[in-house]
């Protein structure tokens, strides 16, 4: 059995691109990404699906959590399983700043004077506004 291999220097478009390489769930999705100006090839935005990309484009993708940075290898026959997909393109995407990550014990500590105050806090806020009536009558 012979697969079919695309052809180098080929075009495809850039929605069925985006499906293939599993940036997108759907083509629908793939085109309302492109509709909503958040595909950019080569530092031009992409206002169509039908828009034609080919092998060493620069694809510039804007998603909800991320943006990646994408260079087209090669155009895409079916959606596979991510390792086939990943041959697609290479990811040129700047690496995430590292966020530092508290501990179990260290987001268990509470800092003295966060939440509700004292008794002795709330008596010296209550001098502070000798002018307001207490309920404690």
């Amino acid at each position: 059995m012979t697969e079919k291999q695309p052809q180098p220097g080929t075009r495809q478009r850039i929605d069925k691109w985006l499906f293939f390489a599993r940036m997108a769930k759907s083509r629908s999705i793939a085109q309302a990404l492109i509709n909503s100006n958040n595909v950019r090839v080569n530092g031009d935005l992409v206002s169509q699906a039908s828009f034609q990309v080919k092998p060493g484009d620069q694809i510039n993708l804007k998603l909800e959590r991320r943006d990646l940075v994408l260079v087209v290898r090669t155009g895409g026959e079916r959606r596979g399983p991510f390792e086939e997909a990943r041959l697609l393109y290479d990811d040129l995407t700047p690496p995430r700043k590292e966020v530092e990550k508290l501990t179990l014990f260290e987001q268990a500590q509470r800092l003295r004077g966060s939440g509700r105050p004292t008794k002795k806090q709330r008596r010296e806020t209550d001098r502070l506004y000798p002018d307001l009536e207490t309920d404690a009558d």
